[in-house]
């Protein structure tokens, strides 16, 4: 490993399951725009002196156009390959919310979905992240 590499930095990022209310054992997730394609949790990069609390209802609300209740942080991902672009690390929340979800922000589509519906293909390593939730392990 060089230097170089050796100084370098992961990206923190957060993702959110977004639990809607009402509607037990229903997530949503988006359909991505940009690269690579495919389903994932609502998320993305902490923004320089913002909280990852504030990151994940930022995140929330410009993807989905929900005002999310955040209910505790899940677990944190850390595999250097979990994102095919670079090295990321997520801080992955559960959260509440009501109303009905639109896509918006880097989010061409958006689906409710429950454990046996889920869609493909799912990004990243969110197919984890959704086993692991699904399954009660954390």
């Amino acid at each position: 490993m060089s230097e170089e590499t050796k100084r370098r930095n992961p990206f923190p990022t957060v993702d959110i399951i977004i639990e809607l209310e009402g509607r037990e054992g229903a997530i949503v997730l988006i359909e991505r725009k940009n690269p690579p394609h495919g389903w994932a949790l609502p998320g993305g990069f902490v923004d320089w002196g913002e909280s990852l609390e504030d990151a994940a209802v930022r995140e929330a609300l410009e993807e989905t156009c929900l005002e999310v209740e955040l209910q505790r942080q899940f677990q944190a991902y850390s595999d250097p390959d979990r994102d095919p672009r670079h090295h990321s690390i997520t801080m992955v929340f559960i959260a509440q919310a009501t109303g009905e979800p639109k896509a918006a922000d880097d989010a061409k589509n958006l689906g409710v979905f429950t454990e046996d519906t889920l869609p493909s293909p799912i990004v990243f390593d969110h197919a984890d992240i959704l086993r692991d939730y699904f399954s009660g392990r954390y």
